[in-house]
């Protein structure tokens, strides 16, 4: 009936000192800098591939508006202006990896023996970097 309840609040255990050592810390830090230093990798991979999509998907749509101009004039345009100009393109994308509009490869189109008359434009575009991509293809070469 009174048997009494002891409490070791705060108590401290002989030979057990609270806290950690040096050693568990080191451990500790050594894995968050492991964790950090991929996450950082990963990211930045993640990044450029973005870039390369947004590299992709620009250098279709600017090839789909030349061949739509093609089509529709029988000569291919100018300049790429003449794309926006013409409404074919609402601007002229900016080169993900340039970081600039103004830096695109503009490829000059042959003669056509069909069509002596026509004047010479542009037929194709290609990124004016001279960085590689993921694959180690540049991107200057990218179709």
């Amino acid at each position: 009936m009174g048997s009494k309840v002891r409490r070791y609040e705060g108590a401290k255990v002989r030979g057990c000192p609270e806290g950690f050592t040096l050693i568990e810390l080191l451990i500790v830090m050594a894995i968050a800098v492991l964790l950090a230093g991929i996450g950082l990798s990963l990211y930045g991979t993640s990044v450029t591939r973005a870039k390369e999509a947004a590299l992709k998907q620009d250098l279709f749509q600017m090839r789909k508006a030349i061949d739509e101009y093609y089509a529709d004039k029988g000569k291919y345009p100018a300049a790429l202006d003449a794309l926006v100009s013409e409404k074919y393109l609402r601007a002229i994308a900016v080169d993900p990896f340039t970081g600039s509009s103004e830096t695109w490869q503009q490829i000059p189109s042959d003669l056509d023996p069909g069509n002596p008359s026509a004047e010479p434009g542009i037929s194709d575009v290609k990124s004016g970097s001279d960085q590689n991509g993921l694959d180690g293809t540049p991107y200057a070469e990218w179709e």
